[in-house]
């Protein structure tokens, strides 16, 4: 079972890459936290530390009073911490140029980059142990990625990337035909089981998907 960290060892977890969970600190203060379960050695070299799923919910969660300062907000912001759109948020002006291509670019590589690390065959093709900890932030960064639009605050076209009562499995809407089969296509060309259905009550079309394990 994973033990609570100290005020020092918090601020270690949260200045973690937000997307790979990469961790930097001293030896002692690394060591301390895979003891605690909430980081691990990668066997390969450099041996790098990454934050166990037990971790990326420590990180998640609010900070005590006693830990401050508090942690970053989990908006896209300069400096700030990622995040994938998910469909209905309200964007800031300028949002969706070149700067946050690159931010989804570089978020995607890392991604890849934590799939190749953590999979003991070195595959890229398949979502890791962080997507099915993360469902709905994950699909979302596979569809922003594959250049897909999110749906905007007002509702209309884009995709809406939601959680379901399914385990590992999450629901993205989308109003238009061709763009729901487009999202499925860019799901799967990213490694994850994508299905069609149908909601009885409203006939709207939507997809389940969830992470490929082989």
């Amino acid at each position: 079972m994973a033990l609570s960290p100290t005020a020092a060892q918090r601020r270690v977890i949260d200045a973690a890459d937000p997307v790979t969970g990469r961790l930097r600190g001293t030896r002692a203060q690394l060591a301390a936290l895979v003891k605690r379960g909430l980081a691990f050695r990668h066997p390969r070299p450099p041996h790098d530390h990454f934050l166990t799923p037990a971790g990326h919910r420590i990180r998640e969660a609010p900070a005590g009073p006693a830990e401050a300062p508090a942690r970053e907000p989990a908006v896209p912001a300069p400096g700030g911490v990622f995040a994938a759109r998910v469909g209905g948020e309200e964007t800031a002006a300028g949002d969706a140029g070149p700067a946050r291509l690159r931010e989804v670019r570089g978020a995607w590589q890392g991604l890849l980059e934590l799939r190749r690390m953590t999979h003991s065959d070195g595959s890229r093709d398949r979502p890791c142990a962080w997507e099915r900890a993360h469902l709905v932030q994950a699909a979302a960064l596979a569809l922003e990625a594959a250049g897909l639009c999110p749906a905007g605050p007002g509702g209309g076209g884009g995709y809406r990337v939601r959680a379901t009562p399914q385990p590992e499995a999450v629901a993205v809407h989308e109003p238009d035909p061709s763009a729901l089969r487009g999202c499925a296509t860019a799901l799967e060309e990213a490694g994850w089981q994508v299905g069609e259905h149908t909601e009885p009550r409203t006939r709207e079309r939507y997809l389940l998907a969830s992470p490929r394990k082989v």
